[in-house]
C-alpha cells in the first residue's frame, strides 16, 4: 500500500499544503472570527521582567483546542480561578478548528427530541469494535456514559449541537452537529473562546511550553518561551492538552515509517510537544504507532472531506467509475480499499441533496475542489470516468433505497437515492489525520507512569492521550473525547486542589 501511495501522490511537506499557514487555513474555512478579541486575553511581559522570573498558578493548561478550553472553563466554574491557558501558535483552536463531522454522543436530549433510540452501552461497544477491541474499555465507557452530559454542558454555554447524522462504524444517528449542519469546529471553538472571555480566563498566545518542572515525583510547573524570554510558571497542576503530532513528519515516521510522504489534515502546531514533555518526566506513552489516516482527503489542499458527507449519502467510486467498498465502514478499512484502486484514489460522488444537507461542502466548493455537472453523464466526463459505468453504479446504488436491493458491498447505513439534476465529485485519497496513541491516563485524567501510578500534578486530555480509540478512531469520537475528558479534567483538578 505504501508504495502505491508514494507512487500516486506527490510528497508534501510535514505540515501539508494548506495547513502550512494556520491563519490562511482557518481563513479558507471562514473562521477568521476565531481571532476576535485575541489581544485582550494575551498578557504581555514588560521589558523589566527577568528571564528567570517565576509566576505561580493553581493550574496551567497547555493548548487551546477543545480539550484545553473546556478544561479551563470547567475548572473555573468549579471555583479554580487562578489559572492560565497557554498557546504556542498565534491563533487558538488547534485541530479543533478543522473538526468537521460532529460530536458523537448517546442518550442525549436531542436524540430524545428526534425519537432516536440509542444507549451508552451500544455507543461504547461500537467504539470498541471500531478500534478492533484495542481501546481501554474503562476509558471508552467513561466517555460514552458522560457524552450526553457534555452535550448539555455545551448547550448551556450556547453551543447547540442538535443536527444529528451518521458516521462510519456507527449504527445509530449520534453524530451531533450545529443546527445548520455546518462543520462542528467552526461553532465549537468560537463558542468556547467566548466562554473563556466571559470568565476573564487569561490565554497567553505565542507562548510555547518546552519542559515540565518536577520536585521529587511531582510536577510543579512548566518552562515556557514567551516574548523571546524563558521563564518558569509554577503550578499545583499542569494539564497537557497539546494535541497530536500529525504535522511533525519526523515524529510520525519515527513511529510509522510507512506514512512518509502522506499529506496531513493537521494544523502546523500539531508537533507532538506534549508527548515529549510528558515522557521526559516519566509518563508512559502507549499505542504511539496507531496513527489514523483518513480516506477522504483532497490531496492538493490537504482538505478533509467530512465523514458526514458519506453519512448523508455520498458514494466513493474509482477511476473506472465503479464503487469498490462499503463507504460507511471504518476509516482504516475504507482507506485500505481506496489504496488498492487504480491510482490509489477515489471520487467522492454526491447529488444536490447531499450538497444542501452538508454545509461544509459549500466551503469545499469555494476552495475550488468540487467538480459539478448537470447530470451523471456530464459528471463522468468532467472526472474522466466511463459514463456508462458511472450511470450503472448510481443506478445500482439507488436501488438500495428505491427497491430494497442488497448492496453488493454490504452498505446498510446512510443510503439515499440520488435525485436527477446536479451531480458533484471531489477527488480524495488517504491523509494523516489523528494520533490515537499518547499519554496513558485514567478516568481522572491523571498521567500515569509505566507502572500505572499517577504522576502527581500532571494531567492530560484530548489527542495527546492514548488508549481511548485503540487502533482505529470512529468519526465523531474525537470531539466527544476532547469535550468529555476536557470538561472532566477541569473538574477533577478543581476538586483535587480545593
Amino acid at each position: 500500500m505504501t508504495t502505491k501511495m508514494n507512487e500516486s501522490i506527490s510528497k508534501k511537506s510535514s505540515a501539508g499544503v494548506s495547513r502550512r499557514s494556520f491563519l490562511a487555513g482557518v481563513g479558507a474555512l471562514g473562521a477568521l472570527g476565531v481571532l476576535g478579541g485575541l489581544s485582550g486575553c494575551a498578557p504581555q511581559n514588560t521589558q523589566e521582567e527577568a528571564d528567570d522570573a517565576a509566576e505561580s498558578y493553581d493550574a496551567v493548561i497547555v493548548g487551546t483546542g477543545g480539550a484545553g478550553l473546556s478544561a479551563a472553563i470547567a475548572a473555573y466554574d468549579k471555583g479554580l480561578t487562578n489559572i492560565v491557558v497557554l498557546e504556542k501558535m498565534s491563533a487558538y483552536g488547534g485541530n479543533t478548528n478543522f473538526s468537521s463531522s460532529g460530536m458523537n454522543a448517546s442518550e442525549t436530549m436531542f436524540q430524545a427530541d428526534q425519537n432516536i433510540e440509542d444507549s451508552n452501552d451500544l455507543f461504547a461497544q461500537e467504539t470498541l469494535d471500531g478500534g478492533h477491541n484495542t481501546g481501554d474499555p474503562e476509558l471508552v465507557a467513561f466517555m460514552c456514559d458522560n457524552s450526553a452530559g457534555a452535550i448539555e454542558w455545551l448547550d448551556d454555554l450556547g453551543i447547540t449541537l442538535d443536527n444529528i447524522t451518521l458516521t462510519g462504524g456507527m449504527s445509530v444517528h449520534r453524530c451531533h452537529r450545529p443546527t445548520d449542519g455546518s462543520a462542528v469546529g467552526l461553532t465549537l471553538v468560537p463558542g468556547l473562546v467566548a466562554a473563556i472571555n466571559n470568565r476573564n480566563i487569561p490565554i497567553r498566545m505565542d507562548c510555547e511550553a518546552t519542559e515540565l518542572v518536577k520536585d521529587g515525583d511531582a510536577v510543579t510547573g512548566i518552562v515556557v518561551k514567551e516574548n523571546n524570554k524563558t521563564k518558569t510558571l509554577n503550578a499545583r497542576a499542569v494539564i497537557l492538552a497539546t494535541g497530536g503530532m500529525g504535522a511533525n513528519q519526523e515524529m510520525v515516521t519515527k513511529y510509522r515509517p510507512d506514512l512518509a510522504g502522506y499529506v496531513t489534515t493537521n494544523q502546523p502546531g500539531a508537533t507532538g510537544d506534549g508527548y515529549t514533555m510528558a515522557e521526559n518526566v516519566g509518563a508512559e506513552l502507549i499505542q504511539m504507532d496507531q496513527i489514523q489516516i483518513h480516506p477522504t482527503v483532497e490531496q492538493e489542499t490537504s482538505t478533509l472531506v467530512a465523514e458526514g458527507v458519506r453519512g448523508g449519502g455520498a458514494i466513493l467510486v474509482n477511476a473506472d467509475g465503479n464503487r469498490f467498498f462499503d463507504e460507511m465502514s471504518t476509516r482504516d478499512k475504507v482507506s485500505a480499499a481506496e489504496l488498492e484502486q487504480p491510482g490509489s484514489f477515489a471520487w467522492c460522488v454526491f447529488d444536490q441533496q447531499v450538497y444542501d444537507n452538508n454545509k461544509a461542502i459549500a466551503k469545499y466548493d469555494s476552495a475550488g475542489i468540487v467538480k459539478q455537472a448537470s447530470d451523471i453523464a456530464s459528471l463522468a466526463e468532467a472526472i474522466e470516468v466511463d459514463p456508462a459505468a458511472l450511470q450503472s453504479t448510481v443506478a445500482a446504488y439507488n436501488a438500495i433505497t428505491t427497491d430494497g436491493a442488497t448492496d453488493e458491498f454490504g452498505r446498510t447505513e446512510g443510503c439515499i437515492a440520488f435525485a436527477d439534476g446536479n451531480m458533484y465529485a471531489i477527488k480524495v485519497a488517504p491523509g494523516i489525520h489523528h494520533a490515537m496513541g499518547g499519554i496513558r491516563i485514567n478516568v481522572k485524567n491523571e498521567a500515569l507512569d509505566e507502572n500505572g501510578n499517577p504522576i502527581p500534578g500532571l494531567y492530560a486530555a484530548g489527542e495527546v492521550t492514548g488508549g481511548i480509540h485503540g487502533n482505529n478512531r470512529i468519526g465523531g469520537n474525537a470531539v466527544c473525547d476532547i469535550e468529555v475528558f476536557g470538561k472532566n479534567v477541569g473538574e477533577v483538578v478543581a476538586e483535587a486542589l480545593s
